[in-house]
């Protein structure tokens, strides 16, 4: 409990429930802030590394599109007490650059797109396992929905291009 917090529970102007539920609620919006974070991330990555000029743009305009859902969540956090991640995880740097070595191997558009459907997988697991936690407020749970669409239509178009070069 934060010190603003403690105060507040301690003059009875909110419920300790509420801070703790609000707590655990924040904890869950900063993992998927730090998720998308390395989403973004990745994706402007793979359009530097990508030779086709279509996948280059594709993956730009998905970062952008995964930058609305992180400046969504990371307002919920704020909204609710939280200092939200700016910054994205060790894990997904270590991802990134698995994908140069796959790149440098002579995987090329092939391995970034293999990449990005790894991290899509990864990142659509991490919110179905915040939007089934019935300890997070339902108005929080609406916004994770709404980051979620964006990220179930990255992991669509990402399939689509994965079956695509399955065939090529």
């Amino acid at each position: 409990m934060t010190e603003q917090s403690a105060l507040l529970v301690g003059c009875g102007l909110i419920e300790k429930e509420k801070v703790m539920s609000n707590n655990h609620a924040v904890s869950k919006l900063d993992d998927l802030i730090t998720t998308l974070i390395d989403s973004v991330k990745g994706y402007e990555h793979s359009a530097d590394k990508a030779t086709s000029a279509e996948y280059q743009s594709l993956f730009r305009e998905l970062a952008t599109e995964r930058t609305s859902s992180v400046n969504l969540l990371q307002a919920r956090s704020r909204a609710l007490g939280g200092k939200p991640n700016e910054f994205g995880s060790m894990a997904g740097t270590v991802h990134r650059r698995m994908e140069d070595i796959f790149v440098a191997l002579g995987g090329g558009d092939k391995a970034v797109i293999q990449a990005i459907d790894r991290g899509e997988d990864y990142l659509r697991e991490e919110f179905e396992r915040v939007l089934k936690d019935e300890a997070i407020d339902a108005e929080t749970q609406v916004i994770v929905r709404q980051a979620h669409e964006s990220v179930a239509h990255g992991h669509r178009v990402v399939q689509g291009l994965k079956d695509q070069l399955a065939t090529a």
